[in-house]
């Protein structure tokens, strides 16, 4: 297959090459896009060095089966239809079309068939605390209804880009030398502190962060859920972690709900709080399943289940997501390896 990677020099562009690796994914050419900085860059893929070509309005995309695309919004509205117009199947890491009725929104062990429908020749890969939820709530769908979710996000700060994970980094060795720290990348300092406050906040007191897991989670899961979600930035390098509570339409036991999650595609049960086993994203960091435990029946109702999870929100939050959508297609036939 040919392959595209657009921001290929950006934290998830790295990714790609990486989880493509990983994956023995089927790649006969590979092509690097990038701005005017990143252009003549080069990278080593397979033994190859590929050098950044300039993303520019031209043919450039002609015979590419993939292009997976994670260059930001403003670059993905810009450049959707050079890159689709000679067939190219756009896979969307950006918030450009999520929300667009015939653009399908798909996290594989979820609704993989969502994908086979791109009037568009354009699919969404959702955000990336909404594909580890999703995850999770499919098993737990998959033996009830989910009625209600209220979710609480501890994202890490590479969320928000390498130059965030550097001044987080930057901000421990300022305090430490007793001088001020910088803050350019948050509102407030991250280091030995915590901001409830992820992406900008909109009319109704909720932040564009915290809505998107509610549109996203509904679209993907084709369901009226109601999902409340309040989205933290914590001072840890990478891997997001959640703290989950899901309202199901009958009592889900703790014994079924472990059973269902330790079956789950995808998800790894770290449940063992006897022996301190639990999902911690200093471990879980570069894994590519969502990791779940602490899971406990909600002691304020009868239909109420807690859990925690973690899952490294640059891996399984976007690249991994990306590329598992492709394999998907593979599988139903639309791609031949």
């Amino acid at each position: 297959m040919n392959i595209a990677i657009v921001g290929a020099s950006g934290a998830v562009g790295q990714e790609f090459l990486r989880v493509l690796e990983e994956q023995n994914f089927p790649v006969d050419n590979l092509l690097l896009f990038g701005s005017q900085r990143s252009a003549g860059t080069t990278y080593r893929f397979r033994g190859q060095e590929i050098t950044v070509k300039l993303l520019q309005h031209n043919d450039d995309f002609k015979g590419v089966d993939i292009a997976f695309t994670s260059a930001g919004a403003g670059t993905s509205k810009e450049f959707a239809e050079t890159i689709t117009k000679h067939g190219t199947l756009m896979i969307d890491n950006s918030s450009a079309f999520r929300m667009d009725a015939d653009v399908p929104l798909v996290v594989p062990e979820v609704n993989p068939e969502d994908a086979l429908n791109t009037p568009r020749r354009i699919i969404a890969n959702p955000n990336c605390t909404t594909i580890q939820m999703v995850v999770a709530l499919k098993a737990i769908e998959n033996l009830s209804h989910i009625k209600r979710v209220h979710v609480s996000t501890y994202q890490a700060a590479s969320g928000a880009g390498a130059s965030a994970m550097a001044e987080l980094e930057h901000q421990y060795g300022q305090i430490l030398a007793g001088e001020e720290p910088t803050v350019e990348k948050f509102a407030y300092q991250l280091a030995y502190n915590l901001i409830p406050h992820v992406d900008i906040f909109m009319d109704n007191g909720y932040t564009k962060e915290e809505m998107k897991m509610y549109n996203e989670t509904r679209k993907i899961m084709h369901s009226d859920v109601e999902v409340s979600a309040t989205c933290v930035r914590v001072p840890v390098m990478r891997a997001h972690s959640e703290s989950v509570w899901v309202e199901t339409e009958r009592p889900i036991s703790v014994e079924e709900a472990r059973r269902a999650f330790a079956g789950a595609k995808g998800v790894v049960l770290m449940d063992n709080p006897e022996k301190k086993e639990y999902p911690m994203p200093l471990f879980l960091t570069g894994k590519d399943p969502v990791y779940v435990g602490r899971i406990r029946s909600d002691l304020s109702n009868p239909n109420g289940l807690t859990f925690w999870c973690v899952s490294d929100q640059i891996k399984k939050g976007a690249a991994l997501n990306a590329v598992q959508i492709a394999q998907s297609l593979i599988e139903q036939g639309v791609f031949k390896k």
